[in-house]
């Protein structure tokens, strides 16, 4: 008789996230909501729980935490996992009293306000909100590129590892100052990256297994890799990481400070100004939506709602030079 003990819940939630390919933030998330839902019943086992277990604890983000609907979504989503792909117990219909949505829509920047923040931003942040802004990446798809995703020849970006799971294609900006400060980037990575060769950068694990020697391979260097290597909490093995998203975010946020701009302005605010420079110019919603990444145009339209009427932005015939 064998006395191996069956893998942790929390364990086996894991398993069942990286087979199907979620990413770790994903996977961090979905084993958060398992344990606030345990501890929430008093650490009872969620195979002697069900749907009105589910629905009390949903109903508590709401009513007493008072969470928001996106958030109430989430711990929606982990636990109809954790039921479906784990216990093999799957849910019905959840009737829990739902958050109510907001409507945030990103404020509006200008040309001229985006180039007053992007002038108070030097080094690795300065590249970051450029191609954020010229070539409308979310902050995640950004601090994740590889040198091998840059065409410096062609002017582009190709983006994978996206939020709907589809490479894209998008504008590496053309401004002669930026190429000059991305090619200077561009150099130094590569000294630090020759001076340690062996160093391995870190990699999804299906990828790993398919190209065995990108790890340390210059095309696959992160574009903004971290200061130092750390374990990677996949493989556990030590690698070179990505650099924190948040150096970005606080960077933006003390740069726009800076520029005296009185607006709720974020890291992703300068993707949406960069749908609103393309609507701007002509563009098509669905163009738009293509360089974006958006699987639903209505998210496009979403977007395009942060922009101020179009008396305000455009010339009429008779206007005069």
């Amino acid at each position: 008789m064998s006395n191996t003990q069956p893998p942790k819940l929390a364990d086996q939630l894991r398993a069942a996230i990286r087979l199907r390919g979620y990413s770790y933030r994903t996977e961090q998330a979905y084993v958060q909501w398992y344990v606030r839902f345990v501890r929430f019943h008093k650490l009872r086992h969620p195979r002697e729980m069900g749907q009105p277990e589910v629905e009390a604890f949903l109903t508590h983000l709401v009513t007493d935490l008072e969470v928001s609907a996106s958030t109430q979504n989430q711990a929606l989503a982990a636990l109809l996992f954790l039921y479906a792909e784990v216990l093999k117990k799957p849910l019905g219909d959840v009737a829990a009293l739902h958050a109510k949505k907001t409507h945030y829509v990103q404020p509006y920047l200008s040309a001229a306000e985006v180039h007053c923040i992007l002038d108070q931003l030097g080094g690795v942040a300065y590249l970051a909100a450029g191609l954020m802004y010229g070539g409308g990446l979310r902050l995640m798809e950004c601090v994740r590129l590889r040198v091998k995703d840059v065409d410096l020849a062609n002017l582009t970006l190709t983006i994978h590892d996206t939020k709907s799971n589809r490479d894209r294609v998008t504008f590496l900006p053309a401004d002669e100052t930026f190429l000059t400060r991305l090619r200077a980037h561009l150099a130094a990575l590569r000294r630090r990256y020759e001076a340690h060769p062996d160093l391995p950068v870190s990699l999804p694990p299906a990828l790993a297994r398919k190209y065995r020697s990108a790890a340390t391979s210059w095309e696959w260097f992160y574009l903004f890799p971290a200061r130092t290597p750390s374990v990677d909490p996949l493989t556990r093995q030590i690698a070179l990481h990505h650099m924190d998203e948040s150096n970005f975010q606080r960077a933006i946020a003390a740069a726009v400070k800076r520029a005296g701009i009185h607006k709720r302005v974020t890291a992703h605010t300068l993707r949406a100004a960069f749908a609103h420079r393309l609507a701007e110019s002509g563009a098509s919603t669905t163009d738009i939506q293509s360089l974006m990444g958006h699987a639903d145009p209505k998210t496009t339209a979403h977007y395009l709602e942060g922009m101020p009427p179009a008396h305000t932005r455009l010339r009429g015939p008779l206007a005069g030079k």
